[in-house]
């Protein structure tokens, strides 16, 4: 795999002929919506096939993998082009194996919405070993409410990917640490909570609970570290995941830190994962959303308590918009990488490479005479990222979110990792 930065005068055809490889192949790969308008830094996915298959009549997705001896998964991730669909006919070539090996092996957990665009899902479902809805929700006196994910879970079962449980404290819109101190001050609504949550996610047929409270408060550390030990067994033998803020020390100040004693939490549950993104937030000063040397040390504390086959690195797939100057209580907006290589095009913006943080971003001025200033996420920032989930021997990443489109990170990742099975690994 190689990562061409777009240069100036560069075209498809040109990047095509200069690494020996078709037109068709850079466009699967990354899905360009229009190949003639390529943006200068912006980065081109280029992959090498090792051995490929013309289809033949009577050749079915399944004969095929069978025939090579590869899952039928491998065969959509390696044609990202069939957008995770069985639709083979006469004379298509189909990619068996490309060069190079994978660096390691990794579980994919990804969030998404109960109202994904179903296009979009079944795209990105081969790419996953888990997917979790989002979210269960909980009043103080511990009655759950579910969000509608039959659909999520569905799919997830029949793509052989593993459906998670997900259980919040967001509440009217945003994570509430007083409801939190509320269903943990109350040891009828706790366990009321506990069983509802092993119930439910055994008969929707949940492969794991994944919970997220955030801005829990530093006076609860110890009741949250119990309630989780207590629910671990409840739903056991379902693995247990707790969601956690990027914490880098011990004593580390903040509302989304001080409830979170990774002493405690690392006997409690059997996987962690890390939300190693939102340093640049939409209330914040425009900066790089998942910069690497924060991810970095955010993971390194992490290990001095999670063994590296527990702990999952959370990757954004977003980045923000922010309107120019800061000022405080003007929010940026949360933007994808398609639109957001869309909007250089159409703003005649060079996208550019920050160094140290690895990751992309630009300076535009709007329609209406307004300065902006983007940073987001594309291959080289995820493979960074991957790559470190990698040297670290990490269990996996976990992806916030996938409602947003992506294909050429999938199809990086795709070439970095071999991605573990969901339901039958």
């Amino acid at each position: 795999m190689d990562l061409h930065v777009v240069r100036p005068g560069d075209t498809l055809y040109g990047i095509a002929r200069e690494y020996g490889v078709s037109m068709d192949r850079l466009l699967q790969d990354n899905q360009l919506p229009d190949p003639s308008q390529l943006v200068v830094g912006q980065v081109i996915l280029v992959r090498y096939p090792a051995l490929t298959h013309v289809v033949k009549e009577g050749d079915t997705l399944w004969s095929v993998a069978r025939s090579y001896q590869v899952s039928p998964d491998q065969l959509l991730r390696n044609n990202p082009g069939l957008r995770g669909l069985d639709r083979i006919f006469p004379g298509q070539a189909l990619v068996i194996r490309y060069q190079g090996e994978p660096q390691g092996t990794l579980s994919v957990n990804a969030y998404a919405y109960p109202s994904i665009d179903k296009a979009l899902l079944t795209a990105t479902l081969p790419y996953l070993s888990q997917l979790t809805p989002f979210t269960f929700q909980f009043t103080a006196d511990g009655a759950l409410l579910p969000p509608e994910d039959g659909a999520l879970t569905q799919a997830a079962l029949q793509a052989g990917v593993a459906p998670i449980f997900h259980l919040s404290s967001l509440s009217d819109g945003g994570f509430s640490g007083e409801l939190v101190h509320q269903l943990l001050s109350d040891e009828t609504a706790r366990d009321r909570l506990i069983a509802a949550v092993a119930e439910t996610a055994r008969a929707g047929g949940y492969r794991g609970v994944d919970v997220d409270f955030e801005f829990v408060y530093g006076l609860d550390a110890g009741p949250y570290a119990d309630f989780l030990a207590r629910l671990r067994r409840a739903v056991s033998p379902l693995p247990l995941t707790v969601a956690l803020a990027p914490k880098q020390s011990d004593g580390q100040a903040g509302r989304l830190y001080e409830g979170l004693d990774f002493s405690l939490l690392a006997q409690s549950v059997d996987f962690a994962l890390l939300m190693a993104y939102d340093w640049g937030w939409s209330g914040g000063p425009p900066g790089p959303v998942s910069p690497l040397p924060q991810v970095r040390r955010s993971v390194e504390y992490a290990l001095t308590y999670f063994p590296p086959e527990r702990l999952m690195l959370g990757v954004p797939n977003y980045g923000y918009d922010w309107p120019l100057p800061y000022r405080e209580g003007n929010r940026a907006v949360s933007v994808d990488h398609v639109r957001v290589v869309r909007l250089a095009w159409n703003r005649h913006a060079a996208i550019r490479w920050d160094q140290e943080a690895q990751a992309p971003w630009f300076p535009y001025v709007d329609g209406e005479g307004r300065r902006r200033e983007v940073w987001f996420e594309d291959a080289r920032s995820w493979a960074a990222k991957i790559g470190l989930a990698l040297d670290y021997g990490l269990a996996g990443i976990g992806v916030w979110n996938l409602d947003r489109p992506f294909p050429q990170g999938w199809a990086a990742l795709s070439s970095l990792a071999e991605i573990r099975p969901g339901l039958s690994g």
